[in-house]
């Protein structure tokens, strides 16, 4: 497939180190070709990236199969988020290329759930979180249902 927006894979990018294991992340999905996990600095709680496992920078350069088990998988801890978060709704992003924010380049959809007349924080406003805060919230969403197998 032809990378439309020219920017070459770096498979050092931390996506990529996540996916190896040699970053570490609190993960609530995962199959043979998708990861979910927290986001370091969550927009809100509970707010979770989905990505390939492929080495794919934006969304023009997944192949249509991948992209399928992608947004099926989008889709399935979408309503986990919701449902274990008690939230009112979902809002889910998706960047590509530099000029529209993208600051990782490895293709992800961000998942925040979200609550009435509560504001988000903005991508450039969202601090790190403390890890044990990651890891209990990382723990409520698992309780919820069991997303790390296949159906």
């Amino acid at each position: 497939m032809t990378n439309v927006l020219d920017q070459p894979y770096d498979n050092q990018n931390v996506s990529a180190a996540i996916v190896a294991g040699s970053a570490p992340a609190h993960r609530i999905f995962e199959n043979d070709t998708v990861l979910a996990f927290l986001d370091i600095a969550p927009q809100g709680p509970g707010h979770t990236l989905v990505i390939p496992k492929s080495g794919v920078t934006n969304l023009f350069d997944i192949t249509p199969d991948d992209l399928g088990s992608l947004l099926q998988a989008v889709q399935q801890v979408g309503k986990q988020l919701v449902v274990a978060r008690g939230a009112d709704g979902l809002e889910i992003q998706q960047l590509n290329g530099a000029a529209a924010g993208q600051t990782v380049f490895h293709l992800h959809f961000h998942l925040i759930p979200r609550f009435a007349g509560v504001p988000i924080i903005p991508h450039a406003e969202a601090e790190v979180a403390d890890q044990a805060e990651l890891a209990a919230m990382a723990e409520r969403i698992l309780k919820g249902a069991d997303l790390g197998r296949d159906r």
